[in-house]
């Protein structure tokens, strides 16, 4: 009988660390069954740094590389600079990614550095204790922010549309926004990655795909609840779907 599903080689067979809900364990499920299907784990290199992102080493059964906090495009920069053959991983969260890591992701991808990054967005600080992070929704509660963000407040600002701010940059060439809050988005999300992946191997610039992850601890919810909310509140303001494309079949300029 042929096996038509079941746990990827790119993954330890191991007990999770994430909380209840938490949308981590889906995108790695989703990362490490793509690698296996084009055959990619001895070359496969994910930098992950400080952030609920941290964890990821524990999981993937191929080479990480833990960056310091925000440096991550840095360091993604540098490996696949020296191993342009190898299929390198830039693994951020909003925070990381969005706040102390701005400028770092900003010129990586402005140079066009042939990497991918997956960009997971819960809205929130994971890790550090529910802080308001960029992508924080107006309105929601944080624990720097308890009556809710607030533009109108001084250091709250807007939610930050990362996705839509790479896409105007010129060495960007890939950029789609998924979610892991129902089986459709999922599988959506799968191919945003492996499109990315697939864009990556063939010698292409920057490529990016942000997913849309629920946060059940620090939003204060149960995970069904969770993952509603992703869907009524977050997907309205951060919409689904490819939000730039310049790649071709064959890797060169559109």
């Amino acid at each position: 009988m042929k096996e038509i599903y079941g746990h990827p080689d790119s993954l330890y067979k191991v007990q999770t660390k994430y909380c209840g809900g938490c949308g981590h364990g889906v995108i790695h499920r989703i990362i490490a069954g793509i690698i296996d299907e084009m055959g990619l784990r001895e070359k496969a290199i994910i930098t992950n740094p400080v952030g609920c992102s941290i964890w990821a080493d524990l999981y993937f059964d191929f080479d990480s590389v833990q960056p310091a906090h925000g440096r991550t495009p840095a360091a993604a920069t540098g490996v696949k600079r020296v191993l342009p053959d190898h299929l390198v991983i830039c693994y951020q969260g909003d925070g990381d990614m969005a706040a102390i890591g701005t400028a770092e992701m900003i010129h990586a991808a402005n140079r066009g550095e042939k990497f991918t990054t997956i960009f997971v967005n819960n809205a929130i600080y994971g890790m550090t204790g529910g802080q308001m992070a960029p992508t924080t929704l107006i309105g929601q509660k944080a624990s720097t922010a308890p009556d809710g963000r607030d533009p109108g407040k001084a250091g709250m600002g807007y939610p930050m549309r990362v996705s839509e701010l790479l896409a105007t940059l010129d060495g960007v060439r890939y950029v789609a926004r998924g979610a892991v809050n129902n089986a459709a988005n999922v599988r959506k999300t799968g191919k945003y990655i492996k499109t990315a992946l697939e864009a990556q191997m063939s010698g292409q610039g920057f490529t990016m795909v942000e997913v849309l992850a629920a946060c059940p601890t620090n939003w204060s919810m149960d995970p069904l609840p969770a993952v509603e909310w992703l869907e009524t509140s977050m997907i309205p303001v951060f919409p689904l779907g490819e939000i730039k494309n310049t790649l071709t079949s064959n890797g060169g300029a559109k």
